[in-house]
């Protein structure tokens, strides 16, 4: 992999990060940009303890372009895009309109592919292997960031998740501050370890559904994916290495090697779930990993209590129909799933590749 940081005509940074080490990026950006102003707040809220990001400035921000206007395609002639370059293989870039920025965190915008019309799903496993190099090493450049805390990597793809721009992309969220679902998992984590003499939760939840099998969809050499016991998504797969690690950059080469040809897989089964006449499914894939700040509040646990996975689900829970977050989920977190997680895993067997 060959890395090649620049600056935007903003003063934003981008990096192209490309399979060839031969490949010379020297495009410059020709916009006329003003400096990027934002005016992003974290607020925590007394009674949740939890924070919420203002960001009045997104507003503006780029709401589904035609396809010949699209940002996150490469620069031609002079349709001047986010990506000076004519062509790239991933880049990614500090987001022109960030939920949260300064010393409220960082975001920015992984773009999988120059090609506006694939998917990550259609993209080679060489691809995916350099989109996971490019999430590896953004995770260490950003952990080391003294706003942020911890790093999270993940896709939001189709319309009916929210995306504004089609092109195939992700994002990378740096927050100032643990979340509010990773501080719940290492609570757990860490009740767990004291009421079992020591036994980590996330080691006991993957051995239990190996050891059942009838929610596993894959079980790779290095990595396996079920449906978990409790999904609250009616299509969620979680996806771990075998070998325990808190975060990508402890992925030893025997995982990165595996996880391309795994993670494609099921995307391409997510894609299946409906039928081949239906579109493509909607998904949220996110990464979690361990926090990189501070965790003497969650006494009893450290960072290597922490499991490294993916959560990939849908909103979709049959053909034409969304699963909502209606009362009992939004006003009170608790929710309703209308699909068996034994019947989601035995329709993603089902749709496997041949």
């Amino acid at each position: 992999m060959k890395k090649t940081s620049t600056r935007l005509a903003d003063g934003r940074e981008l990096i192209y990060y490309d399979s060839r080490d031969d490949v010379v990026r020297e495009a410059a950006d020709r916009r006329p940009l003003d400096p990027t102003v934002t005016t992003s707040e974290v607020r925590r809220d007394p009674l949740l303890g939890d924070s919420v990001a203002i960001a009045s400035h997104r507003q503006g921000r780029t709401y589904h372009p035609p396809a010949d206007e699209c940002p996150l395609c490469p620069s031609e002639g002079e349709r001047l895009s986010e990506i000076p370059d004519s062509s790239y293989d991933v880049v990614v870039f500090e987001n022109r309109f960030p939920s949260l920025a300064g010393d409220s965190g960082r975001c920015e915008v992984v773009c999988f592919t120059s090609d506006h019309d694939k998917s990550f799903a259609d993209l080679t496993e060489e691809q995916a292997g350099l989109v996971l190099d490019a999430w590896t090493d953004r995770t260490a450049e950003l952990s080391h960031l003294d706003s942020v805390e911890q790093v999270f990597c993940f896709e939001n793809r189709g319309a009916e998740i929210g995306v504004t721009l089609g092109h195939p992309h992700g994002q990378i969220y740096a927050y100032p501050f643990t979340t509010p679902r990773t501080a719940l998992m290492l609570r757990n984590a860490a009740e767990h370890k004291e009421q079992t003499g020591g036994r980590n939760l996330f080691a006991d939840v993957v051995e239990k559904e190996v050891a059942d099998g009838s929610r596993v969809v894959i079980d790779g050499e290095h990595w396996v994916a079920f449906v978990p016991y409790a999904a609250h998504w009616p299509y969620e797969v979680h996806l771990y290495p075998k070998r325990q690690v808190p975060d990508l950059l402890a992925l030893d080469e025997d995982a990165r090697t595996e996880f391309p040809k795994i993670y494609l897989e099921l995307l391409r089964r997510f894609d299946r779930i409906f039928g081949a006449d239906q579109p493509v499914t909607p998904y949220i894939a996110a990464w979690h990993q361990a926090p990189f700040g501070s965790l003497d509040e969650f006494e009893g646990v450290n960072r290597d209590d922490f499991a490294l996975h993916l959560e990939l689900f849908t909103i979709r829970r049959t053909s034409g129909k969304l699963k909502f977050l209606a009362g009992s989920e939004s006003g009170m977190s608790v929710f309703i799933n209308d699909v068996p997680p034994e019947t989601a895993a035995e329709r993603l067997r089902e749709v496997a590749s041949e």
